[in-house]
C-alpha cells in the first residue's frame, strides 16, 4: 500500500485556514481607495497583515507541498516506468511538508506581545574593579554595532565612564523593529576571562558585567502615582558637550515604594530627561510586576531558556580561547572578536530556537 499523505491535524489546519481568510480580507482592504481614510487604524491594519504574512506563506506552500505528493502517487500507477523518479519527488514533497509542519507550529506559537517594541538596555560594571568597568563598555560598543547593523537607532540615556575609559553605567533606548524580539536573550551576567588592558604581568582576570534588557513602556502605560516619585535635578557629567554642564538639565527620578531609581541625562532640557526617565521608570515597574505575576502561577514551568535574571551568569566571553559559551543552551562559538563586533545573530538566533523548541515540548506535556 501507498504511504499515507501527510496530514496536519484537522484543528490546526482549521486555524491555518482561519488566519488565511483573514489574511486575504486585510489584502482586500488594503485596496480600497478609502483605506488611508483612517490613518491609524490603516496602520494597525497592515501591521496585522505583516504579522500574518509568514504564516500564511508557509501554509501555502505546505498545501503545494500536499498537492504534489497526491499527484506523484496518482502518477505511480498511471506510468509505472516513471515509479522511481516519482517516488523521488513524493519523498522531496513529504520531507517539505513535514518541515514546513515544525514551522508552522512554532509560527502558531503565542507571541511575546513586546516582542515589537523598542528597548532600554540597563549595562553595569561588576565584580572586576576597573577591567569590569572596561568590559562593560566592550559590551555597549558590541550592542552598538549589533543595532547599527541592524538599522537600528540607538539613543543614549545616561552614561558615566572612568577615567580610563571603561563604563560605570549606561543605559540606552533602541529603536528598531522586532528590538526586543532580539535583544530580551541578552539579561544577566556576562563574565569576560582576558588579559586587562591594566596588567602588566600578563594574568588572565575574570570579571563580569550586568545587562538588563527591559521592553520600553509609555509612563501612560503603567500606573505610576504623582505622589510616590521624588525627582532630583543635576549638572550632567555625561557625554553630552559642554553646553549640557552648564544647566542642571539631568534628571533621577526615586520611585519611593520600590526604592527604584533612574536617571536620564543625555539631553539638553530638563524636560525632554524627565520624560525619557519616566519611561523608564515605567518599563522596571512593568519588569517587576511580570515577575510577580509569573512567580503567582502555581506549579508553572519556568522556560529553560529566556531573559536571564540579572544574577544569572548567561555567558563567558573567553579571549585567550577565542570563544564565546552560552551558558543556557551549552553553544560555544569562536571568532570572538567578530562577536565583539556585533555579530550576534547566530547566537540570538540558536537561542531563540532553543525557546521556542522549550515551548513546543512544554505545549506537548500540558495537553
Amino acid at each position: 500500500m501507498p504511504e499515507a499523505i501527510f496530514e496536519l491535524e484537522i484543528s490546526m489546519e482549521e486555524k491555518l485556514s482561519q488566519i488565511e481568510n483573514k489574511y486575504e480580507e486585510l489584502c482586500a482592504r488594503s485596496e480600497q481607495p478609502d483605506f488611508y481614510a483612517d490613518p491609524k487604524l490603516a496602520a494597525k491594519y497592515l501591521k496585522d497583515q505583516r504579522e500574518l504574512e509568514p504564516v500564511v506563506t508557509a501554509f501555502r506552500r505546505w498545501k503545494q507541498a500536499k498537492a504534489d505528493m497526491a499527484e506523484a502517487l496518482a502518477m505511480m500507477s498511471e506510468e509505472p516506468e516513471m515509479k522511481d523518479f516519482l517516488q523521488d519527488e513524493y519523498q522531496a514533497a513529504k520531507q517539505e511538508a513535514a518541515e514546513l509542519e515544525d514551522k508552522l507550529r512554532i509560527l502558531l506559537l503565542p507571541r511575546d506581545p513586546n516582542d515589537d517594541k523598542n528597548v532600554i538596555v540597563e549595562i553595569r560594571g561588576g565584580v572586576g574593579g576597573e577591567e569590569s568597568a572596561l568590559f562593560a563598555h566592550s559590551l555597549f560598543r558590541m550592542y552598538s554595532m549589533y543595532a547599527a547593523a541592524r538599522g537600528w537607532q540607538l539613543e543614549l540615556l545616561n552614561y558615566n565612564e572612568t577615567e580610563l575609559g571603561g563604563v560605570k553605567e549606561a543605559d540606552f533606548l533602541i529603536n528598531g523593529d522586532g528590538a526586543f524580539s532580539r535583544m530580551k536573550f541578552e539579561s544577566g551576567v556576562h563574565r569576560v576571562q582576558r588579559v586587562p588592558e591594566t596588567e602588566s604581568g600578563g594574568r588572565i582576570h575574570t570579571s563580569t558585567a550586568t545587562v538588563a534588557v527591559l521592553p520600553e513602556m509609555e509612563a501612560a502605560e503603567v500606573d505610576i502615582r504623582p505622589e510616590d516619585i521624588e525627582m532630583q535635578v543635576y549638572r550632567s557629567s555625561g557625554a553630552g558637550g559642554q553646553h549640557i554642564n552648564k544647566t542642571s538639565s539631568a534628571v533621577r527620578l526615586i520611585h519611593k515604594p520600590t526604592g527604584i531609581v533612574v536617571a536620564c541625562q543625555e539631553e539638553r532640557s530638563q524636560f525632554q530627561n524627565r520624560e525619557k526617565a519616566m519611561n523608564m521608570l515605567a518599563s522596571k515597574l512593568y519588569e517587576i510586576e511580570q515577575e510577580r505575576l509569573d512567580a503567582a502561577v502555581s506549579g508553572a514551568r519556568k522556560s529553560q531558556v529566556g531573559m536571564g535574571m540579572r544574577n544569572e551568569k548567561i555567558r563567558t566571553y573567553n579571549f585567550p580561547q577565542d570563544r564565546v559559551t552560552d551558558h543556557r543552551i551549552g553553544l560555544t562559538q569562536h571568532n570572538i572578536q567578530g562577536f565583539m563586533d556585533g555579530d550576534l545573530d547566530s547566537m540570538i538566533d540558536a537561542l531563540t530556537n532553543a525557546a521556542q523548541a522549550e515551548k513546543l515540548r512544554a505545549g506537548g506535556e500540558e495537553t
